[in-house]
Parts: C-alpha cells; structure tokens; sequence
C-alpha cells in the first residue's frame, strides 16, 4: 500500500472510450483489470469522468459538413473534432461495469463547457477554469500521484502534463494506458512529451 502522499488517477475509464463505444480506442477494456489491481494498492484514487452537453463543440455533429478528425478553431484554440460520445446522463459516459468502482475516493468531472474541450484532469484546454483537482489533492497532502487509462495521448497526457506544471511528481503507469494514435506515432511522441517535461514512465508488471 502507497503512502498517503502517493494518489492514483484513472483517467476516462468510461463506457465510450471501450472498443464498442461511440469514440473506441484500442484494447481500452485491457486497462480495466489493470485499474483495478493497481488501484487497491492506493489510499487515495481519483477517477476523470469526460461529462459533455449534447451541444459540446468538439463533436462533429455540430458542425455541418465537419467530420470525426478533422480540426477547427474552436474559440481561438485549436480543436480536433470528435464523435459525440461521453454525454451527460448516458451509459456511454458511466464508468466500466467492471471498474471497481468502490476504489474512488473522488470523481472529476471534466468537458462540462461547451465552449471548450478538457483533456486534462486538471484544467480545461485552454487554462481558462480549473477543475479543483490540484487544490483537492493538495489539500490530503499528495505531493506524488501516478497516472493511467485512456487515452495516451490526449486525456492521459494532458493530465500528467498538467500534473507537473501544478508542482506534483508524476509517474506514467505505461502498461495501464492506451492511446488513440489518430497520426501513427501520436502515442510514442505523447509518451516522449510526458518524459521530457519530467515524468517517470513505469513499464510495471501486468496485472491481468
């Protein structure tokens, strides 16, 4: 069992970003046995929760003649569009039947602006609102927290990234996350970024 400094972060472990959700990413349900095992050696573990408005201006939907892919400005900031998924109140947006659940200390809500996207467990896209998370877990004494889930190389990354400008020393649980590559290589650079700006990537022991 970590120490009461050391928090674990899932990160979107939700219904949609499985392999049969509305915006899949590979082997995401392989993440799920592995949440669990790491997270009942923690006293404290935060889960993200992506929670859109059907309206949210990352879905392609709303836009007309846009699709999943492509990138517009979005609100002065540049938005890669997605598929609607992760809807408040939907069964895409809970977390997975198997995650164990009980194992949450707290739940972040993130995405609930329309008028931005939010990777980052932490803050949305453009550091305009925080999510309270960084004052919450300084508040329990955290000085150490180990990230994983979905997906590498957006929501993980900018979670770990932001992680680091907020002070905390941050591992990467690799063999826990899994990425959306939409440019091959995308996973591979995010994992470098991460490295770079001065987390410890953990290959680990698979669990399951």
């Amino acid at each position: 069992m970590f120490s009461d400094n050391v928090a674990l972060i899932w990160v979107d472990l939700q219904v949609d970003f499985m392999p049969t959700g509305m915006l899949p990413v590979v082997e995401a349900d392989r993440v799920i046995p592995l949440a669990n095992a790491y997270g009942r050696n923690y006293r404290t573990v935060v889960a993200t929760q992506d929670w859109h408005p059907a309206t949210h201006g990352s879905f392609a939907a709303n836009h007309p003649w846009r699709r999943p892919g492509q990138v517009i400005d979005l609100n002065g900031l540049s938005q890669v569009l997605w598929p609607i998924h992760c809807v408040q109140h939907t069964w895409g947006a809970e977390f997975v039947a198997s995650l164990e659940t009980e194992l949450i200390t707290e739940i972040f809500r993130k995405g609930t602006d329309p008028e931005i996207d939010s990777y980052s467990g932490f803050f949305d896209n453009g550091h305009r609102k925080s999510t309270g998370l960084a004052e919450w877990l300084r508040q329990r004494g955290v000085d150490t927290v180990h990230v994983l889930g979905v997906a590498t190389d957006y929501c993980v990354k900018f979670t770990v990234l932001d992680a680091i400008g907020e002070g905390f020393n941050v591992s990467l649980l690799a063999d826990a996350c899994r990425g959306v590559d939409l440019v091959a290589g995308d996973v591979d650079e995010a994992v470098a970024e991460m490295l770079e700006a001065g987390a410890e990537i953990v290959a680990g022991e698979r669990a399951a």
